[in-house]
């Protein structure tokens, strides 16, 4: 019977979080520098970070609290500034102990003292760029330069704050159901006819009516009686998919990291099966225009194809094709639905 029910125990399943915490507060010290037609010193600064990571979105909203007591130039005044901030950040893929951030926001400047400057209270805008160093589990150095643009009383007002503090992540973001995620089993290599299901005996009273589709499934119980010749096909004789548990980045065909080692296992079986061939099949959710989402899952095809033959396995062995959002496995009104909908599928043919 040319058929696998345990094909997807090939996948080892690496589950790493860009963030695995809903919260990180960060109290952070650095220095204001002002433009020189308000009549401030450049001065210490002082404030917190507050962000939250659980919200599946594009930019992680932060909160952004600092304070600075300036020294009016040439003069014994001086004046307490606070800012208030809510920024979207954008972090970077992790290279090693840095992850590289970015952000824009929009906050609230009040000056409060005897002073005689042309600045004023007003809203401002802001932009910074940034990195967290890794220098324990949870823990992390956040350096920062952050320009803001105010509308002043003569004109646009700017300051450059240079920011650096301590980034603690804490609050473990919530697991997914269980349901949702795959069994997970791990294949001894490099016997690989492990995984291959084992073909109970016919019993003798068994009726023998027929296999017209050659799949190894009697008429009577083939679901799909119309299967090609040497397809790989399931107990109810229909075409085996199989989930390869690649992901990307959002709008991207890069393969990203972790999801190396679910193609190594992939390309490891092809090697050892040179008389199978693979067709690679790209899906995704129903966000955003169709003709895009089909273009963008057949190039996430073509890139895990090409990351396999690298690993050595013939290009000829590999199809691809793109679906696009045409063909749903779960709803997409859900975030865990739409999850599931964006995959990365193989079937398998022996030739």
């Amino acid at each position: 019977m040319k058929k696998l029910l345990l094909i997807p125990a090939l996948m080892l399943s690496v589950s790493l979080m860009a963030n695995d915490n809903k919260y990180e507060i960060t109290p952070v010290i650095g220095y204001n520098f002002s433009e020189g037609n308000l009549g401030l010193d450049n001065s210490a600064l002082y404030g917190a970070e507050f962000q939250y990571n659980a919200l599946d979105t594009f930019l992680k909203p932060e909160l952004s609290v600092l304070y600075s007591d300036i020294d009016i130039e040439n003069s014994n005044l001086d004046a307490d500034i606070y800012r208030v901030a809510l920024n979207g950040v954008y972090e970077y893929e992790k290279m090693g102990i840095f992850t590289p951030l970015a952000k824009v926001g929009i906050g609230y400047e009040t000056i409060d003292g005897t002073h005689n400057t042309p600045n004023s209270d007003g809203a401002f805008l802001d932009a910074g760029v940034g990195a967290k160093i890794a220098l324990a589990k949870n823990i992390a150095l956040k350096l920062e330069a952050v320009y803001m643009l105010k509308d002043g009383v003569k004109g646009s007002d700017n300051a450059l704050a240079t920011l650096a503090g301590l980034n603690f992540a804490f609050g473990a973001k919530a697991q997914k159901e269980p349901e949702a995620t795959p069994e997970i089993v791990e294949i001894p290599t490099p016997d690989i006819e492990s995984v291959l299901a084992p073909i109970a005996p016919i019993a003798p009273s068994t009726p023998i009516d027929g296999d017209d589709d050659y799949d190894g499934v009697f008429n009577s119980t083939d679901l799909c009686p119309t299967t090609p010749a040497n397809q790989i096909v399931d107990a109810n004789g229909c075409m085996l998919l199989v989930d390869l548990d690649i992901n990307f980045r959002t709008n991207s065909y890069k393969v990203d990291a972790p999801s190396n080692t679910n193609l190594d296992n992939f390309a490891k079986f092809l090697e050892l099966k040179p008389n199978y061939t693979a067709q690679i099949t790209g899906h995704t959710d129903n966000r955003g225009d169709a003709s895009y989402n089909k273009s963008l899952s057949k190039n996430r095809a073509d890139a895990v194809k090409t990351l396999i033959v690298e690993k050595g396995v013939s290009a000829d062995r590999i199809a691809t094709d793109g679906m696009g959002e045409e063909s749903p496995k779960a709803t997409n009104s859900t975030k865990e639905g739409r999850a599931e909908n964006r995959r990365i599928e193989a079937s398998l043919i022996k030739n």
